[in-house]
């Protein structure tokens, strides 16, 4: 039988016969060339796109032998749809383009993205930064959610809305800038990929209880 093909970043569908991919798009923000170019591969191959909950452009119902062929006209890097890694980074437009904006969503993400996209991890990842507290990006039910403040970036851990849904908890009242949040984070991750456990991060956050969680990853405080 037919599987997900995770090396060409393929997702079977449900007609066991085609699949889906998505190119990778930082934070859903791209130029119109690269539209142009993702509906010109989608007409030749004839092809449906979906914009995806990850910010991403899936085109659907590509053959098992058009796979490489399309990728290469594609020219794009993957996009981490399947696999156990860090899936997607999603932000909002923050500063840069919300009215509402209180912190540069948009930069810190793309910075998280640059470090973190794809990146190998015990249990699949998801990453959200919200330029406010109305949470577009929907920081709280990430495995790591920051939003933005008026007095600087809060740091959640451990939310999940999949079939163990739950809300994520605060690790980090106030970080006081981007370079903060940047270095929070990578203690996170840095603590998960030595944790020797293969469970999503909101598991281990519910397990040991956040103020044991804060003070395994951040040290005494």
């Amino acid at each position: 039988m037919k599987k997900d093909l995770l090396e060409k970043g393929a997702i079977l569908q449900r007609d066991r016969e085609s699949y889906a991919i998505a190119p990778h798009i930082p934070g859903g923000l791209t130029d119109t060339a690269t539209l142009r170019k993702i509906c010109d591969v989608a007409d030749k191959y004839r092809l449906r796109l979906k914009i995806t909950s990850a910010q991403r452009i899936a085109l659907i119902g590509v053959r098992e032998e058009e796979l490489d062929a399309v990728w290469a006209e594609l020219a794009e890097k993957p996009g981490a749809a399947i696999g156990l890694c860090v899936r997607s980074v999603k932000i909002c437009p923050g500063t840069t383009y919300c009215k509402r904006g209180v912190q540069d969503s948009i930069s810190l993400g793309l910075k998280l993205d640059a470090l973190y996209h794809a990146m190998e991890l015990p249990n699949k990842m998801k990453l959200g930064v919200a330029g406010c507290m109305l949470s577009c990006a929907e920081v709280a039910v990430k495995d790591i959610g920051v939003m933005g403040t008026p007095k600087g970036w809060k740091i959640m851990v451990g939310g999940n809305a999949g079939a163990r849904p739950r809300l994520a908890e605060v690790l980090v009242e106030r970080a006081a800038d981007e370079g903060e949040v940047l270095a929070i984070v990578e203690k996170i991750i840095d603590w998960y990929r030595s944790s020797g456990r293969e469970v999503r991060l909101g598991r281990l956050v519910e397990e040991l209880g956040i103020d044991k969680f804060r003070e395994e990853v951040l040290g005494p405080l």
